[in-house]
């Protein structure tokens, strides 16, 4: 006998709120399950391992790293920790050494520290992510890299002070951000604003703000030739690779630039040469 109407939408009904909440325990994300993940803006997807170097090869920041890894220590060990803001030359290790500091931090102890990676794209997912960090018995340093607000973007930067400074969106006690960006104020800055005669330092100092709430500020600048030859040392010798102080400083006026991924670069020339992965 067929059933009556009604009882077979209502098992339809049922049957499609099971599959809806098989979708959404799928999503559930283990945060205490692995040492790093990527926020999606509706989960954390599990990665592995930290992909960074040993702190040992980060040459020419001795001040950033000593400052950058006893915050993050810190932070890892449930005491007051600050958010970071490291800004700066393209290519001096910024993103690494955030990568780095975490993996050494985790050293002593996995479960008590875990990296989550927000793309620039997720901002506005960002206090769903931290409804879903709050409360866990782990802490968490949300990275954001290569942060940068279009000229004219007001949203964006309104919600990362509010994340910073306590506001309805806050991040939870158990987390920090930490942020890389070219610029020391993040937003883009006109000359117009140091020609403006009404209280001409209102707008500079307005897109300073920002920057200003970061309890953390490293700035990374271009590394003499000296540093950079350091730092090809220490990745050629790493890895076993003889290398020429000569080659290597063409390598780098042949890029315009002397810094850490320019070295990095080179090594990479290297190990192919010599037929050698990394």
């Amino acid at each position: 006998m067929a059933e009556p109407a009604g009882m077979t939408d209502l098992a339809d009904i049922l049957r499609r709120l099971a599959e809806l909440g098989e979708t959404k325990s799928g999503e559930t994300t283990d945060w205490r399950a692995a040492p790093a993940y990527v926020w999606t803006g509706t989960s954390g997807k599990p990665v592995a391992q930290i992909a960074a170097p040993p702190l040992a090869l980060l040459k020419g920041i001795d001040r950033q790293k000593a400052a950058a890894t006893e915050n993050v220590a810190r932070l890892a060990a449930g005491h007051a920790a600050h958010d970071m803001l490291l800004w700066g030359a393209r290519g001096m290790g910024k993103s690494a050494l955030v990568r780095s500091a975490v993996a050494a931090a985790q050293e002593d102890g996995a479960a008590r520290l875990a990296l989550v990676q927000a793309g620039t794209d997720s901002l506005d997912a960002l206090p769903a992510l931290f409804a879903e960090l709050a409360g866990q018995a782990r802490n968490f340093l949300v990275f954001i890299d290569d942060l940068g607000f279009a000229e004219g973007d007001t949203h964006g930067p309104r919600h990362l002070r509010s994340w910073l400074e306590g506001g309805v969106e806050a991040r939870p006690d158990n987390v920090r951000l930490a942020v890389t960006s070219n610029r020391r104020a993040i937003v883009p800055r006109e000359m117009s604003e140091q020609d403006d005669p009404i209280n001409p330092r209102d707008a500079v100092d307005d897109r300073l703000a920002l920057a200003d709430r970061f309890g953390l500020s490293l700035g990374f600048h271009a590394c003499s030739q000296d540093e950079y030859l350091a730092i090809v040392a220490g990745y050629a010798g790493e890895h076993g690779l003889d290398w020429d102080e000569s080659e290597a400083l063409e390598w780098s006026k042949r890029r315009g630039a002397r810094s850490g991924r320019v070295a990095w670069h080179y090594v990479t020339e290297l190990a192919g040469r010599a037929g050698q992965k990394l």
